[in-house]
């Protein structure tokens, strides 16, 4: 299994890497743009990522697609964090 961490991380670069998605994450979120990269090292931040994704079913599997997992395990990765 993957570094949890280092998952949430990329999931978060998939996230930030379309803007209206990337709106949408920091309004569901309630995240600042500054609290989003001071927390970036933060499990509750990183957690919030993956919840985001498994919060929008077209989105974690996109997500899982581009990160090469299946999404279930991008899923399970939130357990993990």
């Amino acid at each position: 299994m993957p570094d949890p961490a280092a998952t949430a991380l990329q999931a978060l670069g998939w996230v930030l890497g379309d803007a209206p998605r990337a709106e949408r994450f920091l309004s569901l979120t309630g995240l600042t743009p500054e609290e989003l990269r001071t927390g970036l090292g933060d499990p509750a931040v990183q957690g919030a990522v993956l919840e985001f994704l498994c919060g929008h079913e077209a989105d974690l599997i996109a997500a899982a697609d581009a990160l090469g997992m299946a999404p279930a395990t991008l899923a399970a990765t939130r357990e993990r964090l």
